[in-house]
């Protein structure tokens, strides 16, 4: 059976890679869509060189299939990208996202491939305890929603960064595992990596709650 992991290098397909490598999965490949738009309705936007460095640490191929992000086409999308990587099995990050997890579920199984979803209906409590219990190194990319200030940006989210953001996701009412499109997050450590991701970065910034992450130099 071969296996292949849906991911965007972000906290939920890390921690499911991991997962599912704890449960004695054999890892066969990263499957990546590249929406061209920021703003992708299923998936969001990694950065192609710092993914490329995670597949790098994880020793696993990436196979990448880009889509231009809009509604109606992500799928076929999707779809281009299973059958091109030849997995039998796809992991995937879901947690709560039903219009994401839904239309996967649904298209792996006219694919005849079988889905693994180690997080699905995680607490988010449960989501971050394990994340910080393995000393992942989740950073975020991207901001969309009040109450996550600028400076949050590229900041290793530790448990004192954490306890920052449950104060102000009580406050503001955000979601605090972004399933909501709050924010998109990217993990620079995790126990599956050969050695810690380095990253320059610039911020900008398109108004008062939207800030991207512009990633300069990886090593």
């Amino acid at each position: 059976m071969r296996t292949g992991v849906l991911f965007s290098g972000g906290k939920d397909s890390c921690l499911a890679l991991h997962k599912a490598i704890e449960c004695g999965k054999k890892i066969d490949c990263l499957l990546s869509l590249m929406p061209e738009n920021i703003d992708s309705f299923m998936f969001h936007k990694p950065d192609l060189k710092l993914l490329k460095k995670q597949a790098e640490m994880l020793d696993l191929p990436l196979v990448i299939q880009k889509t231009k992000g809009r509604q109606d086409e992500e799928l076929g999308d999707l779809r281009k990208l299973v059958e091109k990587s030849k997995v039998d099995v796809l992991v995937v990050g879901g947690i709560a996202s039903n219009y994401q997890g839904s239309r996967i579920k649904k298209l792996c199984g006219r694919l005849g491939v079988d889905v693994y979803a180690p997080l699905l209906d995680y607490t988010t409590e449960k989501l971050w305890k394990e994340l910080l219990d393995s000393r992942f190194k989740v950073i975020i990319t991207k901001i969309s929603c009040e109450g996550i200030q600028k400076e949050f940006i590229g900041k290793v989210i530790d448990a004192t960064e954490f306890e920052k953001l449950k104060k102000l996701s009580e406050k503001y009412k955000f979601r605090l595992d972004f399933e909501g499109g709050e924010a998109e997050t990217a993990v620079l450590f995790m126990p599956d990596f050969s050695k810690d991701i380095k990253i320059r970065f610039a911020v900008k910034s398109e108004d008062k709650y939207r800030h991207f992450i512009e990633i300069k130099e990886v090593c």
